[in-house]
């Protein structure tokens, strides 16, 4: 006899709603606990994610608080002509940790030019018919210099003046010289200029054929070439005055002629006009970085008790979270040597309040006090040798890095979802195979009773044919 496959169809009993009922009574629970347990395992790993994000941060910003260059730094205020707004600014001036501190004014004599050589027009002979004008029928070449630094530049035969212009333009040399030609209507003229500034780094142009005379400044027997430079465009220093006193430089970027300054000249001052740059130490930029410090302290504080403070927070009584935020707390009690009169983060005007997060409020002093006090040692509470960068960077490390506890308890918590997803195929597969039983034995029951059912009524029906024989 075949096997009936909708339990029920043959006895009319619903077999169906039975082998459901079993099914559902052992599978509910189970997927119950399932979900229950991701639902854990999501809100923890989120809870650790979250803490591990901003301690990182926090990371970051130790990792900028650990340089002593940052707490060290100078800030220049400029006040420039008034001119300035019409003729753009006199000076341009950079300060380094090394510059002390004042009031400069800067004013520019002259500025550092390079040499400039032209077609010398005094001598028809020197000047070109054109562009195009073959200047030499041999290959040759043309020796730069100025002042210690030379190159060459060969010159192909038959190279026109155009061609000659564009090798010289596209050279790479220890110093730049461009060339131009200015076609007048009548005659073509050459002009060269040289990059290297300074007094008596005049270009110097000379060669190894006298058919490029016209085009040097020393001719191949020896004697005045075809190009000439004008007084007015020889090379010259840049000059400039820093408090009356005269500075000369063979660029127009002074480097430490004032100890830690970068005082860039961009023009000639008119009429006696002074800039003034006033060097301070950069309180600004100090405070940036300690309020920097106390965000992100701030943040991992909050995030830490967001994720642990309460029964109903994911992680409370979590003994990792607990350590992490007993050891950051603990670390702002790092007692410091070789920052002055500082011992502690408490003493430029830190507290810790209620919350456990740290505020700029002091009964002590204010954090500008400190400042004012002792400027230099503000920053050594964080870098010196023992110092809040090295303490919370240790950590921080420990709990952060790639390899860190924080990393390793992501780790566990996957491979617990990981074996969670096993569990659930695992569960699925014996509940099919649970159906495939129940199905099973209650077919054979269904077959069972169906027969029953047939033979019980063959029974009555020759029953019912027998003489006398009355149901009732």
């Amino acid at each position: 006899m075949a096997t009936i496959t909708n339990a029920g169809v043959g006895s009319g009993i619903d077999l169906e709603s039975i082998i459901s009922a079993t099914l559902q009574a052992t599978n509910q629970p189970k997927l119950q606990k399932f979900a229950s347990r991701e639902s854990e395992l999501s809100v923890e790993l989120t809870g650790i994610g979250g803490i591990k994000s901003v301690m990182s941060k926090l990371q970051d910003v130790f990792e900028e608080l650990s340089d002593p260059e940052k707490f060290n730094q100078r800030a220049v205020t400029m006040r420039q002509p008034d001119s300035a707004a019409s003729l753009g600014d006199l000076v341009t001036v950079k300060a380094d940790e090394t510059a002390t501190t004042g009031s400069f004014d800067i004013s520019v004599m002259q500025l550092a030019q390079g040499s400039r050589a032209q077609t010398d027009t005094s001598n028809p002979a020197n000047t070109f018919t054109s562009a195009d004008e073959v200047i030499t029928t041999s290959a040759s070449t043309l020796t730069f210099s100025a002042g210690s630094k030379s190159f060459d530049i060969d010159i192909e035969a038959n190279a026109t003046l155009e061609d000659i212009r564009q090798a010289i333009n596209s050279a790479s040399g220890e110093f730049g010289v461009s060339a131009n030609i200015i076609n007048t209507g009548s005659q073509s003229l050459l002009v060269l200029e040289s990059s290297e500034a300074g007094a008596g780094n005049d270009l110097v142009i000379s060669n190894n054929n006298a058919e490029l005379d016209r085009l040097s400044t020393v001719a191949n027997s020896g004697g005045a070439g075809g190009l000439a430079i004008a007084p007015e465009d020889v090379a010259q220093d840049a000059i400039i005055e820093v408090d009356g006193i005269q500075i000369t430089n063979t660029s127009n970027v002074f480097n430490d002629a004032v100890q830690g300054l970068t005082i860039t000249a961009n023009r000639i001052s008119e009429d006696s006009e002074i800039a003034n740059a006033s060097v301070a130490f950069d309180r600004e930029g100090v405070t940036e970085k300690i309020d920097s410090f106390i965000s992100a302290f701030n943040n991992t504080i909050d995030m830490i008790n967001q994720q642990s403070a309460s029964v109903t927070a994911p992680l409370f009584g979590d003994a990792t979270v607990r350590a992490i935020k007993d050891q950051l707390t603990n670390a702002l009690t790092t007692k410091i040597s070789g920052a002055g009169n500082f011992e502690t983060i408490f003493d430029i005007g830190l507290s810790l309040n209620e919350n456990g997060k740290l505020d700029k409020e002091s009964v002590v002093r204010s954090v500008n006090e400190a400042l004012d006090s002792g400027f230099a040692d503000v920053g050594k509470l964080f870098t010196n040798e023992g110092g809040l960068a090295e303490t919370f960077g240790s950590i921080l490390e420990t709990y952060v890095d790639s390899s860190g506890i924080l990393k390793q308890r992501q780790d566990f918590i996957n491979k617990q979802k990981d074996a969670l997803e096993d569990d659930v195929i695992d569960h699925e597969y014996r509940m099919q195979q649970l159906e495939a039983s129940l199905r099973k034995k209650y077919s054979s029951l269904d077959t069972l009773i169906a027969t029953m059912q047939s033979s019980g009524s063959y029974l009555m029906s020759q029953l019912d044919s027998l003489p006398g024989f009355t149901r009732e």
